[in-house]
């Protein structure tokens, strides 16, 4: 399958996060990487990535250079996981999750919001993210939100 690199400049602040109702953004720690990586692999399990078993995922994540915890956001609903925005330190979105039955409801658009936000907060000038070209549905939201061919 075939990627574009998209980029959002950071020299406006983006717009507010609109959490729907009953859904909070919640702190990644480690006791709920395993709940990270569930919802990972039930996203990508259709395409669009590939995530190895718990074990090398974790041991990849937690070692790379630019992986920072606070950069990783999750969103529940009811004690449930039902969204995850892991990013690098470089401003760079590398995985975007919303477990299906979630889709559609705003909980990208706010867990890439809340990103944007920090990544601003931080001091980075462009957030950038790759997606899959036949994927309408993602590259639609990113454009919404001012996201263009890097």
């Amino acid at each position: 399958m075939d990627h574009v690199r998209l980029r959002r400049l950071l020299d406006e602040p983006p717009a507010s996060s609109a959490w729907p109702p009953n859904v909070n953004l919640a702190p990644f720690t480690s006791a709920n990487a395993t709940l990270v990586h569930g919802l990972l692999t039930l996203g990508y399990e259709n395409g669009g990535g590939t995530v190895p078993a718990f074990e090398q995922w974790w041991e990849n994540l937690s070692a790379d250079s630019e992986y920072d915890p606070a950069l990783c956001f999750t969103a529940f609903s009811a004690g449930t996981l039902i969204g995850v925005a892991q990013c690098w330190t470089s401003g760079y979105v590398k995985d975007l999750v919303v477990h299906p039955s979630w889709r559609r409801q705003c909980v990208a658009t706010a867990l890439l919001l809340n990103a944007l936000h920090v990544f601003r907060q931080r001091g980075a000038a462009w957030v950038d993210l790759k997606v899959e070209t036949g994927n309408g549905g993602a590259m639609a939201l990113y454009r919404a939100l001012g996201f263009n061919s890097a």
